[in-house]
């Protein structure tokens, strides 16, 4: 057993959180006989055939030529077939770097297979080009944020999101492809789930399979509140269709690789559980009427299934994948009538500040609630008195400390990145 595997047996087994799982070692590891993972944000993974290399995603931007660095530490063959699991750019990012190595070896460029959704996406990325560029920043911090979004470039100018050398697939797919890559057969299925163009990979002979997102070693990414709808229930499907497969190695593109048929059944019986969960609790309380804010309060994922080292809520977190799941079965108004046509943010604003006598009054109050621990109420009173008196040193200096401890108490990186941004400072996450 490979030391990859054998750290994520241990932590499975023994149900460990002190363990890091979403390694970025730029190191490959081989987890099988002619199957390697660069550890990576995110992975590569390989697979030798008889003739070449066939490799599912690139990584980012920055970190691609360390990823074809350390493929050439394990093998010298050409990639002949590079698939992309879904056009995220940790995932598509890289691939230049591939053409560069395949063109400074002599070798033939590799053939990109993704499904036909990553061109629409692609097309949208350019589109709302900075608009991706600050959510980014704002979901991942400013810091993080370079290199592996390329949101800087040479001086008096900004790169693109999506680096105009990100190489478009030249195979596109709808529902299904079966590939002959150097005689070995691999199935990719396409199903929705944290993307509308993800795929998974099945390779019978090997039995494993490449799920890309399906599996990240956190909460599903089901939810995300800055960006596209995700499909929560699609992915549960995914993932069972996954399992009934009973496949003896799993391969994700952020976490661990997982080894053996029980030990895999369980990792994603208990993903798609929690999905399944959230789904029919909320779609059940919606059938009932029930407003969305009366839906939040409700709804969440039994404990246990929280405490698993491969679901805790660090990157994701339910809630937003109930918020998620209302979007795309009941679209953008919450249910409460006021919210449909309501007053604008500042005209409220101003409205609650005369009430509690002033922005500065209202900061106070909000201070105070921060510090009696109800910090969700604490945000929206500083946040109305910011908004009368963005100008006040008091209440900027409120703000900032109430921001600072929402920042802190929150576990997921989603969270605390908006929360960050909020406070107004360049520290990130």
């Amino acid at each position: 057993m490979s030391d990859l595997l054998g750290l994520s047996t241990q932590i499975i087994d023994e149900g460990r959180t002190d363990e890091l799982t979403n390694r970025v070692t730029q190191q490959l590891s081989e987890v099988a006989d002619g199957i390697a993972v660069v550890e990576s944000f995110g992975h590569c993974v390989a697979f030798r055939t008889d003739s070449d290399l066939l490799v599912f995603d690139t990584s980012n931007p920055a970190a691609g030529p360390r990823v074809v660095e350390a493929l050439r530490g394990w093998s010298e063959e050409p990639v002949r077939t590079v698939v992309y699991t879904h056009g995220h750019l940790d995932h598509v990012g890289g691939s230049v770097a591939f053409v560069n190595d395949a063109s400074a070896r002599g070798f033939a460029r590799p053939s990109f297979v993704a499904h036909a959704a990553v061109l629409e996406r692609f097309a949208r990325y350019r589109l709302t080009d900075g608009w991706n560029v600050a959510i980014n920043r704002r979901q991942f911090g400013p810091r993080r944020t370079v290199g592996l979004t390329a949101d800087s470039g040479p001086a008096g100018s900004r790169a693109r999101f999506l680096p105009d050398d990100v190489i478009a697939p030249d195979v596109v797919f709808e529902n299904r492809l079966t590939l002959k890559a150097g005689g070995l057969d691999v199935e990719l299925h396409h199903a929705r789930g944290e993307t509308d163009d993800h795929l998974w990979a099945w390779i019978p002979s090997r039995r494993a399979i490449a799920c890309g997102d399906f599996l990240i070693w956190n909460f599903p990414n089901a939810g995300n509140p800055q960006k596209v709808q995700r499909f929560p229930g699609e992915w549960a499907a995914a993932l069972r269709q996954m399992a009934a497969l009973e496949p003896d190695l799993l391969l994700p593109a952020h976490g661990l690789p997982i080894g053996g048929r029980d030990r895999i059944k369980m990792v994603l019986d208990d993903v798609a559980t929690a999905l399944e969960h959230l789904v029919e609790d909320v779609v059940a309380r919606m059938n009932a009427g029930e407003t969305l804010d009366a839906i939040l309060q409700a709804v969440s994922v039994p404990p246990h299934l929280l405490a698993k080292p491969y679901l805790r809520p660090l990157y994701d977190e339910p809630e937003f994948v109930v918020r998620n799941i209302w979007r795309l079965y009941g679209g953008w108004w919450d249910g409460n009538p006021a919210r449909l046509k309501p007053p604008g943010d500042a005209e409220l604003a101003r409205e609650v500040a005369d009430l509690a006598g002033g922005s500065v009054a209202l900061a106070r109050r909000g201070e105070q609630v921060a510090r009696e621990g109800n910090l969700r109420l604490a945000c929206q009173l500083v946040e109305w008195a910011r908004a009368v008196g963005p100008d006040d040193a008091e209440v900027r200096a409120i703000a900032s400390e109430v921001y600072e401890l929402r920042r802190s108490s929150e576990t997921s990186l989603m969270a605390r990145g908006v929360f960050a941004a909020a406070k107004g400072t360049e520290e990130g996450p």
